[in-house]
């Protein structure tokens, strides 16, 4: 009997897949206004799991420096006037506004140091890190046809999920000894294996046989990298968020998606995928 947990999996991702693409190909303010409505959602999950320790983050200033993120970097997107400079100003005041506001609201009775490295910590991890997706879908030269910019975000958003999905069926196949068993009972390390040899192999798939004819070139070599690098880092980031959950004692982030628990559940992987890949563009010349 099909279960009703993957009924909502199916029929989420239904309409959650073509719709992202769609975003995607749109980039620009609606892209980055997406992002940081994921910035905001995926903050306020870690802060919630900081309440249920008796930690109270500064939630509305760091829910306004998630929306800022994504925004920010599209705003500063190729520019060198824009980047470096402003960006470190306005981090730097805004550590001194998170500072300010929690001497008069948190006090030394009210954890103040643990409430601000809880408060910077949520909007870097759940904001900037998939804020990258704006470099991925806006640095390659100018004159990139938009299918070719939008393959540089779906590209390793398909590994990732590829690596999942090969990660899963290995471990229920082949089982053995598990990878990490008190954060992730279900994770074997024949799963880790085999979810690493699945990106590679869609890597190389997808880089041979799709990107050029969306005029995108990469080397063997680098698509191999590439799907090293997502293989791993993808599952390091699943178990990631599983230790922040485990502290927690919850099961999941939230329920806000049918079938998927929370933003961070869903965008764990990515957290680490995403800057990862933008690095690795960066340096094979795509970027």
């Amino acid at each position: 009997m099909i279960s009703k947990n993957l009924v909502q999996r199916v029929g989420f991702a239904i309409v959650a897949i073509p719709l992202a693409i769609a975003i995607i190909y749109a980039g620009g303010w609606l892209l980055a206004g997406v992002l940081a409505g994921l910035g905001v959602l995926g903050t306020r999950e870690v802060y919630d799991l900081a309440r249920r320790q008796g930690i109270a983050p500064l939630g509305w200033a760091g829910y306004l420096f998630s929306a800022a993120l994504p925004l920010g970097a599209y705003w500063a997107k190729g520019s060198e006037t824009h980047w470096a400079e402003p960006a470190i100003f306005l981090g730097a005041l805004w550590i001194l506004v998170i500072l300010t506001v929690a001497m008069p609201l948190r006090g030394p009775g009210g954890r103040p140091l643990t409430a601000v490295a809880v408060t910077v910590f949520g909007s870097v991890y759940a904001s900037a890190l998939i804020a990258f997706i704006i470099p991925l879908r806006h640095g390659a030269a100018p004159g990139t046809p938009p299918w070719a910019a939008t393959w540089l975000v779906v590209l390793p958003l398909a590994l990732t999920w590829i690596c999942d999905t090969c990660a899963m069926a290995a471990g229920i196949a082949i089982g053995g000894p598990k990878l990490a068993p008190v954060l992730s009972p279900k994770k074997t390390w024949a799963g880790a294996v085999g979810g690493m040899a699945g990106a590679v192999a869609a890597s190389v798939a997808l880089g041979r046989l799709v990107l050029p004819r969306v005029g995108l070139e990469m080397g063997a070599g680098d698509l191999v990298i590439l799907g090293v690098v997502v293989g791993i880092l993808a599952q390091v980031g699943d178990v990631a968020e599983s230790l922040f959950k485990r502290e927690a004692g919850v099961k999941d982030s939230s329920a806000l998606i049918p079938g998927h628990g929370g933003v961070l559940d869903r965008l764990d992987s990515l957290y680490f995928v995403v800057p990862a890949t933008a690095g690795l563009f960066k340096l094979f010349g795509v970027l």
